[in-house]
């Protein structure tokens, strides 16, 4: 049960208007720290049944919709099963029940598709965006979302896993649509690309993408930085230790913020851009860098542009022994903020178990979109 009664915005999103009283329902699949649950909880939906295969990660959702509950009024007092385990081990009688809620959404694991694993097709994750649609038989909700990686809405290889789900879904009697969303034209600071099919029941009405709402002046790294305290000051100083050393051979791109300066694959940040997508595997040298110089002194240029230059200009190899001191990796309240998670929301289990929440997760800010356009499909005014 979520408890308060305290009315101040201090969530991180005092630009969406609290509504007054619940406006739908929604089972959860695969919540993970609850990207796309807090997106539709501050459209005005509340879950009934969450499930998540990680104990850390429910913990992390749990206190995000508690974060919300601050000042959403139609979140206080609610209640909701929780199961953690794997969805597909679970026994029939724990499932949710038929007409349990109005939505089921979720976004199945994505490891068998994402061109950053080994895209298996016989990865035995794949099974779970059947698993989804199953779910969604068995409640029959109005409309249902899933959420997965560009690869399953453009790679050649799964267009037969699309047609199935699509086939699926329709057969069900659901009207269908598949769509892409870049989270930097919906409010976040992040250019990540995640696929949306959404449904929506014959008898309820027709699926509509979610609507743009900063597709010509995203905002950028900088802007998040912004809601959080200062580096290293409580409320922002979960820091990663993963030291930071030069690529002995580095590979050029013509912008410092791509190609492979740095060992690992953690890539600077520019601060005046979206961030590129946040990884799960985020927590050791995958971990986005900052130049703390450009961040204090609020512009000026960053030691990697110059850096870059004096390569792309010499082409002899590194120019400089070691990065500065003021090079450093981004902290987990900074890659959460960039993820538009609730600010001052709690992450659970180890460093590297916090990176990998928020590396997995669905920005909340995207997610609001996608709950906005479910509210226009199902006829919510």
């Amino acid at each position: 049960m979520l408890m308060s009664t305290a009315r101040t915005v201090t969530d991180g999103y005092a630009d969406i208007e609290a509504v007054p009283e619940r406006i739908g329902t929604f089972v959860s699949l695969y919540a993970g720290a609850g990207g796309l649950d807090t997106g539709f909880a501050l459209a005005g939906f509340t879950p009934t049944w969450v499930s998540e295969l990680d104990p850390f990660a429910m913990d992390s959702h749990r206190d995000a919709l508690k974060r919300l509950a601050d000042s959403r009024p139609h979140l206080q007092g609610i209640t909701y099963e929780e199961h953690v385990g794997d969805l597909l081990n679970l026994p029939d009688e724990q499932l949710p029940a038929e007409g349990s809620a109005d939505l089921v959404i979720g976004g199945p694991p994505c490891q068998g598709f994402s061109v950053a694993g080994k895209m298996n097709p016989n990865d035995e994750r794949s099974k779970h965006v059947f698993h989804f649609l199953d779910i969604v038989e068995r409640v029959q909700p109005k409309a249902f979302l899933l959420e997965n990686v560009k690869a399953l809405y453009s790679n050649r290889r799964w267009a037969a896993i699309r047609d199935a789900l699509i086939a699926r879904a329709e057969d069900m009697g659901y009207n269908t649509l598949l769509t892409l969303a870049n989270a930097s034209h919906f409010g976040v600071p992040q250019a990540r690309e995640r696929m949306f099919l959404i449904g929506v029941r014959r008898d309820v009405g027709t699926p509509e993408a979610p609507a743009p709402t900063t597709q010509d002046a995203p905002p950028t790294v900088r802007h998040a930085l912004a809601t959080l305290p200062p580096y290293g000051a409580p409320g922002n100083d979960s820091k990663c230790a993963a030291k930071i050393t030069l690529a002995k051979a580095p590979v050029l791109r013509r912008s410092p913020y791509a190609g492979m300066l740095f060992n690992g694959a953690g890539r600077p940040l520019n601060l005046d851009a979206p961030a590129g997508t946040l990884a799960a595997s985020m927590g050791g040298n995958k971990t986005p860098i900052i130049d703390q110089n450009v961040v204090t002194n609020h512009e000026g240029r960053s030691w990697v542009v110059d850096y870059h230059d004096s390569l792309w200009s010499n082409g002899l190899g590194p120019a400089a022994s070691e990065p500065p001191s003021h090079l450093r990796r981004l902290t987990v309240e900074e890659a959460a903020a960039i993820q538009t998670f609730p600010v001052g929301m709690k992450w659970h289990g180890s460093r590297s178990a916090q990176y990998k929440q928020i590396g997995n997760a669905v920005p909340p800010r995207l997610a609001y979109a996608a709950a906005l356009a479910m509210i226009r499909s199902i006829g919510h005014n």
